[in-house]
Formats: structure tokens, sequence, C-alpha cells
């Protein structure tokens, strides 16, 4: 929808939504936990979300459902944008940087902890200090200039800005590394850093390995660390809530917590405490990467969106009635009929930059691995080459739509977050399994000749590449029941 019928835009709870500007395009996407700010080519900025910190920027905190521009910007040019968890930063034509939103441990660089509703100017910046790029995390901040020098500033108390002993620091201060810097992602209380030479730095919390170091090096790392043994260049990096991502010249690599498939790895690697490679990016060349607090996504240089992780509230975009979570990289087809330019994922949200597709001079191939996906048994029509009615037209029949609807996750009641809300005690930062999984599955045993002898014509084996076995389910008197044994020969 064109953003000047405001009145017609709604945004509803876990409902994919799309619109678009009228004589304007955006250029810049960021989210925060649970916010998000677009930059467009005219030097607007929008932002929309929750506003309870006031980061919105509008002067008040009330929370705004549709995209809205923030007026007094606007005679200033806006060229660069980031959010955190509750505060956002933005750069001007005119050099200035300006902040919003919570300001409890100093993120806002405004050398005081009072938040503000509306954006004020960082005096720090000035015209001798051209920034290039943004980052926000979890109250803290990061400016990195055209000349490679890194600025960081807020909470330090697990070292996430680098400044080694400071708590934390309530204006930008320079991290030096001895190298200049070209790339910085800030996490929720980990951050990272790529060198122009393409070496990866990493500081701040270490808790499930999301440092990248061996586990016998487990402390925290107040100052930037040096992560050795990375084939190839780094070029860029993104930190999440409790992993991080890092893409080179040939490959993504992944490592810290996998509990909900964000590292890619497959459903048996709920950790990773080194960078491990992506196997299903191998083959892909991947130019931008972007981590939320538990979910990753990846955009292809032929504009092809994968995302992997935690897929509740349906921020994977795999469908509205999808919400599962995907522990390997796993296409997004409904972009197909588009070229995805850029994403960004917040807390439990995503947003993604793209263009329709020509399709006179953009075809769309599709490698075996995608063919293969699961959701393909709904959507067969788009890889069939053989069929001369429009290649990304996607139905689904009644059946298959009821079918999905009667295992929708709202059978598991509301779905909760796995961060606290700010201010809440840190032992409470991860629920229960119960509160982030479904029920438990009734358990019983299934003797291999049995299950042979029985042949049920619904058994689905689901086979995982990082393991000999097979993973069977069966379903009986409307329940699941699941076993484990060695790979058994095909139904014929």
């Amino acid at each position: 929808r064109k953003l000047q019928d405001v009145e017609e835009i709604k945004f509803a709870d876990n409902i994919p939504s799309k619109f678009w500007f009228k004589n304007d395009k955006a250029i810049s996407i960021c989210c925060g936990d649970e916010h998000t700010a677009l930059v467009t080519q005219n030097g607007k900025v929008y932002l929309f979300g929750s506003n309870n910190w006031g980061q919105l920027g509008l002067g008040t905190k009330n929370p705004v459902n549709k995209p809205t521009c923030v007026k007094a910007l606007k005679p200033e040019k806006v060229r660069l944008a980031a959010c955190g968890r509750n505060h956002t930063l933005v750069y001007t034509e005119q050099g200035n940087v300006y902040a919003a939103g919570g300001n409890n441990e100093g993120q806002l660089g405004l050398g005081d902890t009072e938040e503000r509703s509306a954006f004020q100017q960082i005096e720090f910046f000035t015209d001798k200090h051209k920034v290039k790029q943004l980052s926000a995390g979890s109250n803290i901040s990061a400016a990195l200039t055209e000349d490679g020098k890194l600025f960081t500033w807020g909470d330090n108390s697990e070292g996430q800005i680098g400044l080694g002993s400071e708590s934390t620091v309530n204006v930008p201060h320079h991290v030096d590394v001895g190298k200049s810097i070209s790339w910085v992602s800030c996490g929720y209380y980990h951050s990272a850093l790529v060198t122009d030479d393409g070496q990866l730095y990493t500081f701040g919390e270490s808790d499930n390995g999301k440092l990248g170091f061996p586990l016998c090096q487990k402390n925290n790392h107040r100052i930037p660390q040096h992560i050795p043994d990375i084939s190839g260049k780094v070029t860029q990096v993104s930190c999440g809530g409790s992993h991080t991502v890092i893409l080179t010249e040939d490959n993504v690599y992944t490592f810290g917590l996998g509990q909900f498939g964000q590292l890619g790895h497959g459903t048996f690697t709920f950790e990773s405490s080194v960078p491990k490679v992506v196997e299903r990016l191998k083959k892909k060349e991947v130019q931008y990467i972007s981590c939320g607090e538990n979910h990753t996504a990846v955009v292809t240089t032929n504009g092809l969106l994968y995302t992997f992780g935690d897929g509740r509230h349906g921020k994977l975009g795999h469908g509205e009635e999808n919400f599962t979570n995907q522990f390997k990289p796993t296409l997004c087809s409904r972009f197909l009929k588009f070229t995805v330019q850029s994403v960004a994922c917040g807390g439990c949200h995503m947003i993604v930059l793209a263009a329709p597709r020509l399709k006179d001079t953009e075809n769309v191939v599709l490698d075996d691995e995608d063919k293969n996906e699961n959701y393909l048994s709904t959507t067969p029509e788009i890889l069939d080459d053989s069929s001369t009615s429009n290649t990304f037209h996607r139905t689904l029949s009644a059946r298959v739509r009821r079918r999905e609807r009667e295992h929708s996750p709202d059978q598991f009641g509301r779905m909760l977050r796995t961060l606290p809300p700010l201010g809440a005690a840190v032992s409470s930062s991860l629920p229960a399994t119960s509160q982030t999984f479904p029920p438990r599955l009734p358990r019983m045993t299934v003797s291999k000749e049995n299950l042979i002898a029985s042949k049920p014509s619904n058994v689905v084996q689901i086979h995982e590449a990082s393991t000999s076995k097979t993973h069977t389910v069966v379903y009986l008197n409307n329940l699941f029941y699941s076993c484990l044994f060695k790979p058994l020969q095909k139904y014929k």
C-alpha cells in the first residue's frame, strides 16, 4: 500500500504485510527488538512499532502501528539508521548523529542516562567524523567512520563495547585494534568487528560460545579478540541474541546458541563454540546476512532469501500458518516473484526490502536442494519448468490448507519470548523448555520388525545429513510417535 494512504495500512499480529512508498523508495532498513526504521532515497526516515522508551523519536511514547515519518529530521537528509533493543540512531547527510529512546546505560551517547522521546544530536560527532555504518544492540551503540575508526558507547558490563575495564560510558569512545575497521555489529550482549584485511574480532559475553572461542576460553572478553582459523577473508558479521554469523568471500559461518536452529547446522547442533561452515549455503553466492534474537536470514546475489531458526510469530517468512523452527537454511518461496535486496531481523519480526522481478530478464534457477525442501510438496508448480503458466504462481489446495490449520501452533497456546522484559532479572532470560516448545509428545516403543510388518501408509522418513540414522514419525490414533533406528529399506 502507498504510505500516503495511512488509513488503509493494517499490521496484524503474526500476519505478513507489505507496503511501498509513493514517489520514493526505501534504501535502508533495520529492526530493533520490537520496532523498525526505514530510510528512503529522498532522505526521510520512517519508524513504527513499540515506543515505550520513546525509541521512535516522535516526541511521545505511544506505540505506532504504521510507518511514520520523523518530521523533525526533514531539514536534514537521513542516510543511515540503526535500531537497538530500545533505542534508535540516525545519521544525516550533514554529518550529524541523532539518538532517541532508552538511555539507562548511556546508549544514546548524550552524556547522561535520561531517556529521550525525540531525536537529539550527539555533539561528539562533527564533520570530521563521516559515518559509514551505525549499529545498536541491547543498551549499546557503535558508529564506524569512513576512515576505519570505530566508536562505541553504552553498557560495558560484559565487555560488549570493547573498552576494557570501563563499566558504562555515556559518550562515544574510540575502540582501537591497531587496524582499519570495515564492518561492525552489536548483538544483545556481545559485539563483533571486521578489519580491512578480513580478520574477525569479537568481544563481550561469551555464553553459548557466541564469541567463537573454544570452551577452554569461555571467559568474557572485554577487548576485541581475534578469531583465528577462518578460511578466507571475512566481509560481514552479524550478532544476534546468543549467536553470531559471519560471511567470508566463499562461505557462511555460524557459532553460538543453536537451540532454535539459528546456526543452520541441523537438528542435532544445539551449540557451537567455534565457527562452523553452514553446509546448506556452500553452493550459494551470499551477499548479505542478518541476525535476529534467535533467527537468521541470508540474501544471495540472485535475490533469493533463506531463513532459519526460531519460527514463532511467522518471522521466518514461510507463510501465515508455518511457525515451525527451521534448523537448516530454507528458501522463502513467497519472495520468488521478487528480487530481495536486503533483509533485517528483529526480536520477533523480520522486514524484507525487495523489488518485483522483471520476468523477461530475471529467471530464477533453483538447485536440487531447493527443489527438495519440505514446502515444495505444497507448491510444486513453482518448480515446474515445463509449465506454461506463471512460474511464480502459488496455489494451495483446500485440503492442504485445512491440514496446515489443524496443526497450527495456535493449539499450543501463547508463544513466549526468550528474553525477559527490560529490567527483569537476568536469571529469567531463558524460559523453561515447556515455554518455548510445544508439549512433549507421548512416547512409545516401536520395534523395527513390527514397524516393517505393519507398513503404515502414513510413515514419514526424514534423513538427517549429519547422522546415519533415520528419524521415523508414525501417526497412529491421532497422535504422533517417533523413534530412531538404522535406515530402513524403502517401502514398495
